[in-house]
């Protein structure tokens, strides 16, 4: 073939490409969308778990979110649903828990956690020093039944509440309906589980908020008034806890003095409060409550304890029921715990490892029992005796 020939067809043959190119346009378009699409998705901007977690607590709040805010939200979740895009080992701020952790009830009055020595009440010690002995037995002493008004009467009702987040609401719901079984409860004792999921001691801070108008309903449908409620259960936690031990208890406790000071106005024949501490959480996944914070919840508990027994003002009679230990709850999980082998396997949590299974509800709630049952702490107005 000639050049001549050549030239000739030239502009026939890219015509035909020409055309050929314009009909694979939607096809090129629509595969450069998609290329678009998963490049925007595997380099989208890293979850902030701060704000995650502030938005989460609003949305638990009853909040109505903006909609990129609960956009966010929803990627989060589903982020930590699948296990990715967050610090590992927990939130943003959370410190790695050492490689293993001595129940308090365990340790001796020489060995010490950050600078914390052993026992529930300090000094190596499980056993509450004279001074609140004599406290407990006078406030056990008043622990009557009353009747709607708060008056003693032979037919009125002693009233147990729970005050805390999920774990709580969870543990203590199968708690009571064993006791409610149990032959050595007394029939003047009504058992109402005022605990609720997602509403953890910063929750319960607002004298006015959601979980007290909750806690009134519960007990209206028990059929009792606050005035009849003189006994607490709190289990002291928050929702994603960062920083040193100081940082966390700090807000532990002031928070948890807050509710203190809540309850006593709203349950204005309150005389105990039984502080509970956290389960134990190495197997936790994400940043909701992992170790160390669910093992330095006790610490809190003994703070108050002390603080009140130390005649510190926030903690006075009128503004806080007595505080005593309720059942120490944590042991470290398969190893357990000397004071009575409690143990934690895997199969005692949900997913997270943070929330109990039903396994690890009936381990709670059979501590509970006993100890309420059985304590001269406690089973003098549980058995009306």
């Amino acid at each position: 073939m000639t050049l001549l020939q050549r030239i000739q067809i030239a502009p026939a043959v890219l015509q035909r490409l020409t055309m050929k190119t314009i009909a694979l346009l939607p096809t090129l378009a629509a595969l450069l969308i998609s290329a678009v699409s998963l490049f925007s998705q595997t380099t989208e901007t890293p979850i902030d778990w701060d704000k995650a977690k502030q938005l989460f607590q609003r949305e638990q709040r009853g909040e109505k979110l903006a909609e990129a805010d609960q956009k966010y939200l929803d990627r989060a979740k589903e982020l930590r649903r699948k296990g990715g895009n967050r610090p590992a080992g927990g939130a943003a701020g959370q410190r790695k828990a050492p490689e293993s952790l001595k129940p308090l009830t365990d340790m001796t009055s020489d060995e010490t956690y950050e600078g914390e020595d052993g026992g529930l009440y300090g000094k190596g010690s499980n056993e509450p020093p004279e001074a609140l002995q004599k406290a407990a037995a006078d406030a056990l002493a008043q622990i009557k039944p009353l009747d709607a008004e708060g008056k003693p009467s032979d037919n009125g009702k002693i009233v147990l509440v729970s005050i805390s987040m999920s774990n709580a609401t969870q543990e203590f719901s199968f708690f009571k309906q064993i006791a409610d079984k149990d032959p050595r409860k007394s029939d003047k004792l009504t058992i109402v589980d005022c605990a609720q999921g997602g509403q953890a001691m910063a929750e319960w801070v607002p004298a006015d908020g959601g979980p007290w108008r909750e806690a009134m309903n519960r007990l209206e449908r028990a059929g009792v008034s606050p005035e009849q409620v003189q006994v607490a259960w709190i289990k002291l936690a928050n929702k994603g806890p960062t920083g040193s031990m100081s940082d966390h208890l700090a807000k532990l406790e002031a928070d948890t003095t807050t509710v203190l000071h809540n309850a006593r106005k709203r349950f204005p024949n309150l005389r105990i409060a039984y502080l509970g501490s956290r389960i134990w959480a190495g197997n936790a996944s994400g940043g909701l409550n992992p170790e160390p914070y669910a093992y330095e919840s006790a610490f809190a508990a003994r703070h108050l304890i002390q603080k009140q027994l130390s005649g510190d003002e926030s903690l006075a009679s009128a503004k806080s029921p007595l505080l005593l230990w309720g059942p120490y709850l944590w042991a470290e999980g398969e190893k357990g715990r000397k004071l009575d082998d409690l143990k934690y396997v895997k199969d005692d949590f949900s997913g997270d490892g943070v929330h109990p299974s039903n396994s690890g509800r009936e381990k709670v709630a059979k501590q509970l029992l006993e100890f309420f049952a059985t304590s001269p702490l406690a089973k003098g107005w549980f058995a009306g005796k």
